[in-house]
């Protein structure tokens, strides 16, 4: 359960450990930090931090599991070309630099000389805490929180912020608890909230998508997973997926809107954002709507069709060749004002879902498990930088060090 409903849960917000002696929490610490120069290059470093003594609603965290999402890369690298990226350094303190093109730099001006904390969630044990009851009940738990730099050894948040994992559950096991299992929740409520009755979701094999796919066949909605590899449609179809539509094959269209015919969905999110797959899918809703047209319309069909667009997997244009009548839309959609429309009450309650079937429903699987340090070379990032299916990281900021005394 949460510390508290009052929680506002929607602001996005080895080197020797120096520890106080009278507070049995450490004074210093290590923290991943990303910052654009103004000569258009990015810095990634570690760089030591004051640990903040624990206000008395708060609590301090040793962070000992924080995923890498695509959320992240995006506050990380800063649109820079990591391809050419350099590294620099001793191996326990490696600063990579690489050039940020003149597109992508255009609108990182707002951060230039700014050294930013990265990491939306994690999960680690409670340390310290202040002076309230909530707070110092939270000592030695085992907790999930979120609200940003995460890539930290320590992090100090309100005791309202963090989700005490069920016992026998690890921190790794409960680190990924707040972005992907909210946002496939928040997908078929969305669903739900706006009249539709199933599902498409693009790159539905990833870490998310299989939870979205575990997650439907759970509540009994309809999904048609769109996937870009054999290999993807194995991965979905062993976990039980029912309409699984490749998009590079020749038939993609011919089954696709075979799918959206036996789903009749009508909401899809789009991970991919750039080129054809948004717009094949509406495409593919108008097919399947007219194929049971009584008669032709020129104007097509009156059933709305919606893509939302969620990631950016393709930076490139998103192409729509008009060929789905007039009853669609096309948007943006993100966790934080999905979170914000609902409230706090439904908040909790999904919250309280996640941490039920955190081994489960909302299970997440990692590649590798690296410090902060082994994230910052060169060969860790080309792996997880590349978003790619089965490569999910783990960052274990303490990874090698001993838990204060």
């Amino acid at each position: 359960m949460l510390g508290g409903a009052a929680a506002d849960p929607f602001g996005y917000f080895d080197r020797i450990e120096v520890v106080s002696m009278t507070t049995g929490r450490p004074s210093e610490a290590q923290e991943l930090r990303s910052r654009v120069n103004a000569d258009g290059t990015l810095e990634l470093s570690l760089a030591t931090v004051a640990v903040s003594e624990p206000k008395p609603s708060e609590v301090l965290v040793r962070i000992e599991a924080s995923p890498i999402n695509p959320s992240d890369l995006g506050l990380l690298f800063a649109g820079a070309d990591m391809s050419a990226a350099k590294v620099s350094g001793p191996a326990d303190s490696p600063v990579v630099r690489a050039s940020i093109p003149a597109a992508a730099l255009r609108g990182m001006a707002g951060r230039v000389g700014a050294s930013l904390p990265i990491g939306n969630e994690g999960a680690g044990t409670v340390v310290a805490a202040g002076s309230s009851d909530a707070a110092q009940a939270l000592v030695g738990q085992t907790v999930a929180v979120a609200g940003g730099a995460m890539y930290t050894q320590y992090r100090c948040v309100d005791s309202t912020m963090c989700l005490v994992l069920p016992e026998g559950t690890t921190a790794a096991e409960g680190a990924s608890s707040f972005v992907n299992p909210l946002t496939a929740l928040g997908m078929v409520e969305t669903m739900r909230g706006e009249g539709h009755s199933a599902l498409v979701h693009t790159a539905a094999a990833s870490n998310l998508g299989q939870m979205l796919n575990r997650l439907c066949i759970q509540d009994d909605v309809p999904l048609v997973n769109v996937v870009r590899k054999p290999e993807q449609e194995d991965i979905l179809r062993t976990g039980g997926a029912t309409y699984v539509c490749n998009s590079s094959a020749p038939t993609f269209m011919d089954d696709l809107i075979q799918a959206l015919i036996a789903t009749s969905a009508t909401l899809a999110f789009d991970a991919i954002g750039g080129g054809r797959v948004a717009g094949q899918i509406l495409t593919g809703m108008e097919a399947a709507a007219t194929s049971t047209a009584s008669e032709y319309s020129r104007y097509g069909s009156t059933r709305h069709k919606q893509v939302y667009i969620y990631g950016g997997l393709d930076r490139g244009p998103t192409e729509l060749n008009r060929s789905f009548g007039m009853a669609w839309g096309i948007g943006g959609w993100l966790l934080t004002p999905f979170l914000q429309k609902v409230g706090a009450e439904a908040f909790l309650a999904m919250r309280q879902r996640v941490a039920a079937e955190l081994k489960t429903t909302f299970a997440s699987a990692y590649t590798k498990e690296v410090s902060m340090a082994e994230a910052l070379q060169l060969d860790a990032i080309n792996v997880y930088g590349r978003q790619a299916t089965g490569e999910k990281y783990l960052i274990n900021p303490n990874k090698g060090t001993a838990p204060p005394s």
